[in-house]
Formats: structure tokens, sequence, C-alpha cells
């Protein structure tokens, strides 16, 4: 008689944990540098007074996340199994993107004006989703360091491959990092982590600020930025858990 072992969900998983790695530490493509250029040629004809709106709500948006307790909304969840964890990441997920699609939709319609105000509420909309996820798999962010991690995932997300390969190294080994970390949160490099995810703005949410077709636009671009930000935090949530 033959015995199949059952796989494990930690086992299922890691599977997608290493396709996720390698897709960390790969080096940027041509379509990468291509992409970049196209980026920085739309922002170049994206007219200052916006680029300064866009610019202010990152910067207020991270100070937020590091200095303040808005965000806190729950308490580590404990004594649950990997598997219920991620049960409610995804539900959590799957809320988020909607609500982040009818965001997008709803400020499509009126251009630039509206299309403006949509990024200090996708900017809320994805911190609050990442407070969340990391309080599912059991993380304190009350901690700051918690929230620096926190703004790790988001640059993995939203950078270009070249800034994801330094930030995966840093939190690849993130027990043994968090302890270099200064205990003044001030010290922290916001200022360059602005800058990284202002560059990553791509054309379809710049579309999304041109009246009417932007309407179609924002939703699927916010569905999208909150479907490659969910992956992106359950992976690296992962890592920390599998690794423990």
């Amino acid at each position: 008689m033959v015995v199949i072992k059952t796989k494990t969900y930690e086992e299922i998983i890691l599977k997608e944990l290493i396709m996720w790695q390698i897709k960390m530490v790969k080096k940027p493509s041509l379509s990468n540098r291509l992409t970049k250029g196209v980026q920085n040629r739309v922002n170049n004809i994206v007219p200052d007074k916006v680029h300064e709106v866009i610019t202010g709500t990152i910067k207020n948006m991270v100070k937020a996340v590091l200095f303040g307790s808005g965000f806190i909304t729950k308490k580590p969840l404990v004594g649950v199994s990997l598997e219920d964890r991620e049960k409610l990441v995804k539900e959590s997920i799957a809320f988020y993107k909607r609500t982040a699609a009818i965001s997008g939709a709803g400020t499509g319609y009126g251009g630039i004006l509206l299309g403006l105000a949509d990024l200090p509420v996708l900017l809320s909309l994805k911190i609050k989703f990442l407070f969340n996820v990391a309080s599912l798999y059991g993380f304190n962010v009350s901690d700051y360091k918690e929230r620096i991690y926190i703004l790790y995932i988001f640059q993995l997300a939203f950078s270009s491959q070249e800034k994801r390969n330094k930030v995966y190294k840093q939190i690849s080994d993130w027990e043994n990092k968090k302890q270099e970390l200064p205990k003044d949160m001030n010290l922290f490099q916001w200022k360059e982590f602005q800058q990284e995810y202002r560059d990553y703005i791509d054309i379809a949410k710049m579309l999304q600020l041109v009246p009417i077709i932007g309407a179609p636009i924002g939703a699927f671009a916010n569905y999208r930025l909150l479907d490659n930000l969910g992956k992106t935090a359950m992976n690296a949530y992962r890592l920390r858990l599998i690794k423990s």
C-alpha cells in the first residue's frame, strides 16, 4: 500500500515564496529600463503644480506612518495558523481592491482636480491595508521598526527593479537588519522613499487625470496597484514567518 503524504500549507506556499524571491532579485530588464524612460517623459509633460501636490501627499503619508497612530486599529492576531491568517489576508485584499477601484472610477471622471484628489485617498488605503495585514500576520505595528518594514514592503511593490533589488536585501535578513535601525525614527531616509514612489507613479495613473476616460483607467489602475501590493505584502510576511 502506497502512503501519499499530504503537503502542509507551508510547503504549498513555499513555491510561491521562492518564485517571488526570484522576481525580487532579478536584474533590471530592457523593458524595465524602457518603461522607466517612458515614465520620465510622461513626468516631464505633467505640470509642476501636479508634481508638487503628488510629492507633498507622499511626504505627509510617510510622516503619518512613522510618527502617527491613526493607522493602528487592530491588535496583533495571535494563536492562529498561517493558513487561517492568509484566509483573512486574502479577504482584506479583495475588500481593498474593490474600494480602491471605486475610488479610482469616481475621481477619474473629473480629470486633473479629482484625479489628484484620488492620490491621497489611494495612499491612505494602501497604508491602512498594510497595517491591517501586519496585524493579521501577528506583528505589532505600535513598534516603529514594524512601520519601517511596512514602508519597505511599499517600496518593494512600487519601485524600480534596481531599487527593489536593494530593498529585498534589507528585508531578507530582517531580524538582523532591524537591530541596525536607529532608535530615533527621525533618522529614517523618508525623502529617498518619497522620491522612489513619486517616480513610480505609472502612465495609467497619469492617464487617470484625463477627463472622462480617466474613470475606467483609474478603476483598473487602482485595482491593479492594490493587487500587486497584496501579493508583495503576503510574501514579505511569509518570508519572516517561514524563517522563524
